[in-house]
Formats: C-alpha cells, sequence, structure tokens
C-alpha cells in the first residue's frame, strides 16, 4: 500500500509562485511513474507534470511548461512541483499519484494510476 500526502497549496496573486509537495510512503514499484494532476471546478482532471524514476525523463502540459518544474527527492521520497509566473486559471485542486512504470499508457492519462493523495487546494488571483 502506498500513502502519498500533498502539501504546499494555498493563496496567491497572478504571477507568484507556490512550491507542492507529496510525501510517498508505503512499498512503491521499482520502476514507477509520479504525477501531479489538477482538477479545476467543473473541469475534468487533467496531467500537469510527470517524472519516470528509472530514467529521470520528466513530462509537462503545454499549458504549464516553461513555468512549472518537477523534481524528486530521493532521499525524502519526496516528490516536488515548483510553480512559478502563476497564473488564475491554474486555480485547481492538485493531486499527486503514482503509477508502475511498467503499465505503459500516456502519463497524463489519470487511468493509468494506482494510488492517489488527497489533494490540495491552489488558489490564484489576478
Amino acid at each position: 500500500q502506498v500513502q502519498l500526502v500533498e502539501s504546499g497549496g494555498g493563496s496567491v496573486q497572478a504571477g507568484g509562485s507556490l512550491r507542492l509537495s507529496c510525501a510517498a510512503s508505503g512499498y512503491i514499484y521499482p520502476n514507477y511513474v509520479m504525477g501531479w494532476f489538477r482538477q479545476a471546478p467543473g473541469k475534468e482532471r487533467e496531467g500537469v507534470a510527470a517524472i519516470y524514476t528509472g530514467s529521470g525523463t520528466t513530462y509537462y502540459a503545454d499549458s504549464v511548461k516553461g513555468r512549472f518544474t518537477i523534481n524528486r527527492d530521493n532521499a525524502k521520497n519526496t516528490l516536488n512541483l515548483q510553480m512559478n509566473s502563476l497564473k488564475p486559471e491554474d486555480t485547481a485542486i492538485y493531486y499527486c499519484a503514482v503509477r508502475p512504470a511498467y503499465s505503459g499508457g500516456s502519463w497524463y492519462n489519470e487511468h493509468y494510476y494506482n494510488y492517489w493523495g488527497q489533494g490540495t487546494q491552489v488558489t490564484v488571483s489576478s
């Protein structure tokens, strides 16, 4: 069983920054994918960024490229998302999730992820 706990959400004005963290505990697959997703009110959940732990390869949604950075602290088994130049349209509940790397599928497809955190609210005001 894997437990994921997000932190770091909050309210910020447009142009500001926030850093989200996701602490993982429990057994995790030898090679896996850790991702950040978000869901805005009235919208479907969407993939924001992901990192493949085996290769270190990262992926980003076009809407956040150049503004968000995903990284992993191996020693602390923590996933981070540095969010800069935030926009009102970034307002959403942000979730971290884990899936085995071998399960295939696109990194942004939420259906391949087995474990989810409880989410943390990010609000960006104009």
